[in-house]
């Protein structure tokens, strides 16, 4: 049940998420994104760990939105940044599911008083470039130092990230993660994580723990550093047109990870260990990227929830994952978009 207070946090939240050189008519992050059709089809192994729908093998029609995750409201594909990739499931159940993930992985804070502590300490800051010797300075203390500053970019959005994980040790994963990522060459060679754990049931009713990802089959390519990459350059979207048009499809596996006893399972600052048994719980097949009318109409207009889920998936009790419904809910109305799954509240 969403409580008053639940939405008064999640209304200032989205509230300082936008940045000055956003727009309110737009998502308050993730601001710049494109649409992609395609199906999903479950490997003959999912069903024997859940009895939720996309995974009984059937094909299912998918509407995907890929993103930087910048509030900026001009594109910069070649800036750092963090990518998203939101995916709608569309089932012949009762309500849809929602797969949405990120570059990352894992989150910045574990629970709702640090993530509006954070979002505050880590607005974006008129941009003050450092000098050689700080740099130097940053290396000898073994600190990530300060990068470039990119071509017309006035705010800086890393300053008052790192001065908030040197006092709080749960960020500083993220925030280094963060500060280094670069940039993919194609949303299609990128790695997507859910980050937060899921409860899924299987045929047998045993419920356990998990973790979903995607991974590129054509694997994981970040865009080289030199002096052709221009850093203005408004090339992802183009790229996927070409990547579907001239290639026919792209392709992504969806991981599952089962955790275990010790792993934390509402926190989703804490990774799990890469040893953790992996399933391939099935194929996602781009195939299609909407034409400009849809993406304006459909996409832009769409309303995803990391809380959608289909019966068989259930949230964990992640404060996060948790605040993310409200907020996204709060946003989709606050831009005029399609109805939210969870609006007038559960």
């Amino acid at each position: 049940m969403t409580t008053n207070s639940d939405k008064a946090v999640a209304k200032e939240m989205v509230d300082i998420m936008h940045r000055p050189d956003g727009d309110p008519k737009l998502r308050p992050i993730h601001t710049n994104g494109i649409g992609v059709t395609g199906f999903f089809k479950a490997s003959e192994t999912a069903a024997e760990y859940s009895n939720s729908e996309p995974f009984q093998g059937n094909k299912i029609p998918v509407t995907i939105r890929f993103s930087n995750a910048s509030g900026n409201k001009t594109r910069h594909d070649g800036w750092s940044d963090i990518r998203g990739m939101a995916t709608r499931f569309h089932l012949n159940g009762p309500q849809d599911f929602d797969l949405i993930a990120m570059t990352l992985q894992e989150f910045f804070t574990p629970d709702v008083p640090s993530t509006l502590e954070f979002l505050k300490a880590a607005r974006p800051t008129p941009y003050h470039s450092a000098t050689p010797l700080q740099k130097i300075r940053d290396y000898l203390s073994l600190k990530v130092p300060k990068r470039n500053r990119y071509p017309h970019e006035d705010l800086s959005p890393d300053d008052g990230g790192k001065k908030y994980a040197n006092k709080h040790k749960f960020a500083q994963l993220p925030i280094f993660q963060t500060a280094s990522i670069g940039a993919p060459v194609s949303y299609a060679r990128a790695a997507y994580h859910a980050v937060h754990t899921f409860i899924i049931t299987a045929p047998n009713g045993k419920r356990n723990w998990v973790r979903f990802t995607w991974q590129p089959v054509a694997g994981v390519r970040p865009r080289p550093i030199g002096p052709d990459n221009k850093p203005d350059d408004d090339y992802l979207n183009q790229e996927i047109r070409d990547r579907l048009s001239d290639r026919e499809t792209a392709r992504f596996t969806l991981m599952m990870s089962l955790g275990e006893q010790e792993d934390e399972v509402n926190n989703c600052t804490k990774p799990w260990p890469l040893h953790r048994t992996r399933i391939v719980m099935g194929m996602l097949t781009l195939n299609h990227v909407l034409d400009a009318k849809a993406q304006e109409s459909k996409i832009e207009k769409m309303s995803y929830n990391p809380c959608l889920l289909p019966e068989g998936i259930e949230p964990s009790d992640d404060p996060i994952l948790h605040i993310r419904r409200t907020a996204y809910e709060i946003s989709s109305k606050e831009r005029h978009a399609n109805r939210c799954p969870f609006a007038g509240g559960q």
